[in-house]
């Protein structure tokens, strides 16, 4: 899923009435309200870029006068000393819109390098690398669009997206190929079903009901993880997940899983370092 203006505009709209309620009041009293300045979003170390539209629209919501050239895509690396983007306008906008847009984009552009360093380490498996629904609420669709500037991939959206049967829904199935059949038979076809185990004991009655698209395996060591992929047998698609961290994920995708979740993209991640340097013009 691209990511969308409106859902930009809602983010940075609530962040910019969270920061400044009722204006900022620094910048009203030491800024002429007919100053300009000219502002340049600066790294202050590599990294992969996330959040070009995001800059652009936090920097604008509160005057669209205000100019945003942007100098680096979305996706692209870039080296400590790099100017991202420049903003040129009143002062006072740009003062009070700077913490809001580097907030955001700093984060963005964090998930987005430190995806892209799982993905390396994938490099030359059939492993996909995806993340989860562990993200900061309100940032959902910023930060997957981070992932994804980082060359991963998405999981499910949301719970309304997908059937997806974990370990506290089986704990509550007393039959459960029965029930994967029934929910097959109840739902439409367009919609897909990933069950969780997570011991190889499971995996019998999951295959036996020809329900599911994906079969998580959660948790797995590598031998059961091998064995795992052995006994779907391209039946269902493979995904591991649980803890999977950059020292582990290369030999985990060696394991020949189609799919690793590493939550640690979204739930973890640092900030990068930018700055917005700025300027009376």
């Amino acid at each position: 899923m691209s990511l969308q203006r409106h859902q930009i505009e809602r983010v940075v709209t609530l962040a910019l009435e969270e920061d400044a309620p009722f204006g900022d009041v620094t910048s009203q009293t030491f800024e002429p309200a007919t100053t300009t300045a000219t502002a340049e979003l600066v790294t202050r170390e590599p990294g992969i870029f996330a959040g070009a539209d995001v800059f652009e629209v936090a920097m604008t919501a509160l005057d669209d006068t205000i100019k945003v050239t942007l100098l680096t895509a979305d996706g692209d690396r870039f080296d400590t000393g790099q100017v991202l983007a420049r903003v040129e306008g009143s002062a006072r906008v740009i003062l009070q819109a700077e913490r809001v847009a580097l907030n955001l984009v700093q984060r963005m552009c964090g998930v987005a390098t430190l995806t892209a360093r799982y993905v390396e380490a994938v490099a030359g498996t059939r492993a996909r690398v995806v993340d989860t629904r562990k993200t900061t609420p309100g940032l959902r669709a910023l930060e997957r669009h981070a992932v994804r500037c980082g060359g991963g991939h998405n999981h499910r959206y949301s719970l309304s997206d997908a059937v997806m049967a974990k370990d506290n829904h089986l704990a509550v199935i007393p039959d459960l190929t029965a029930a994967l059949r029934q929910a097959k038979a109840d739902l439409p076809h367009t919609t897909h079903i990933e069950v969780e185990v997570d011991r190889l004991e499971q995996l019998e009655a999951v295959l036996d009901s020809g329900a599911a698209g994906t079969i998580m395996l959660d948790n797995f060591s590598l031998d059961d993880l091998r064995t795992g992929v052995a006994t779907i047998a391209g039946r269902a698609l493979v995904e591991a997940s649980g803890g999977i961290t950059l020292d582990t994920i290369a030999e985990v995708a060696r394991t020949g899983v189609d799919f690793i979740s590493v939550g640690a993209l979204t739930h973890s991640v640092r900030a990068l370092d930018l700055g917005l340097d700025i300027t009376v013009s």
